[in-house]
């Protein structure tokens, strides 16, 4: 498709050494584009070391061969009678994956099948995106004209954390491509997520212009991602996409997406230096005018997401203005 390839050409990168030179503002200013046009944007030269990054994807691929892949197989047999049968799988995912905790609480040591070096590098490795995450939400900070520091205290919960963790996956070839996707299309409802993916394997796109169009794959990035949460907090100026993971016939593709997303009992809602008149009441008016947006509680959001990820995320947004009820602040 002329118009996914295209649009391939000029996926936003930004080497993140450009940030410390002259050439800063013509990178901020592929951040801006990306956030409001793209949705993602892939960081090269954050800051995360490349031997680290390595260690990561060794262990994470050792772990699914060694734990995860005799199980991933009986699904795959089930999955794949069911379709040729003529049965509908489409609500199916195509992924062996597993949910690492880091906060309030880490899970770290509650999950099976890890090893001691395993936890230990992922605990480095969360440490390491965490900051990269805050680093990112202080430069959007900068690009939205809002005080350093506004995103990541919007995130927090009484407890002055966000939630944050880890889903590693594994999407392993498929022999029939036809039958189902490795992830269905969705938007990520959370705040902001740094994917590490492999650097070998594609499948990863987003729409854009009505066109899904590839994520690159590219060695030793981060791959970032602007969620719902985001999308309320700066009125729409900054947009969650659909997105989605194609099945291959070739390849165990490895996906390490970290979601740095407000904590349980934040509350959330637009900006007021982003809303026309400096205020977040509910209004009716166009992005960048009134509050288009309403204010809830981020927990609410996501028992209403959990039943609804694989549908328009506008429905979601309408739901929580129906259902919104004064909520304090201070």
């Amino acid at each position: 498709m002329a118009t996914a390839a295209a649009a391939l050409l000029s996926f936003p990168v930004i080497s993140m050494e450009k940030l410390e030179t002259g050439e800063r503002g013509a990178a901020m200013e592929v951040i801006r584009d990306a956030c409001e046009n793209w949705g993602f944007f892939e960081l090269l030269n954050h800051g995360i070391s490349h031997e680290l990054m390595d260690e990561v994807e060794r262990v994470s691929k050792a772990h699914y061969k060694n734990c995860r892949e005799e199980r991933f197989k009986e699904f795959a047999a089930r999955t794949l009678e069911a379709g040729e049968k003529g049965d509908d799988v489409k609500d199916v995912d195509w992924e062996s994956t597993f949910f690492v905790r880091h906060l309030p609480a880490s899970n770290l040591a509650d999950l099976p099948d890890l090893d001691d070096h395993y936890r230990q590098v992922m605990k480095e490795f969360a440490a390491e995106i965490e900051k990269l995450a805050e680093r990112v939400l202080d430069l959007l900070c900068e690009n939205l004209g809002l005080e350093k520091g506004y995103l990541k205290k919007a995130f927090a919960g009484s407890q002055g954390s966000p939630t944050f963790g880890t889903k590693v996956s594994s999407y392993p070839p498929c022999p029939r491509p036809d039958l189902v996707d490795g992830l269905r299309a969705h938007t990520d409802a959370g705040g902001v997520i740094l994917l590490f993916q492999d650097d070998q394997v594609s499948g990863l796109q987003l729409l854009k212009d009505g066109a899904w169009v590839d994520v690159p794959p590219m060695r030793h990035a981060v791959v970032v991602n602007i969620g719902d949460q985001l999308e309320v907090i700066t009125n729409g100026r900054y947009k969650s996409v659909l997105h989605r993971v194609m099945t291959r016939t070739d390849g165990n593709r490895m996906s390490i997406a970290s979601f740095y997303n407000p904590g349980a009992d934040a509350v959330i809602f637009p900006a007021p230096a982003l809303v026309a008149d400096g205020t977040a009441e509910e209004n009716e008016g166009e992005e960048g005018g009134a509050a288009v947006y309403p204010r809830f509680v981020y927990e609410d959001y996501m028992s209403l997401y959990v039943r609804h990820k694989f549908e328009a995320k506008e429905p979601r947004f309408q739901a929580m203005k129906s259902d919104a009820a004064p909520i304090a602040t201070a």
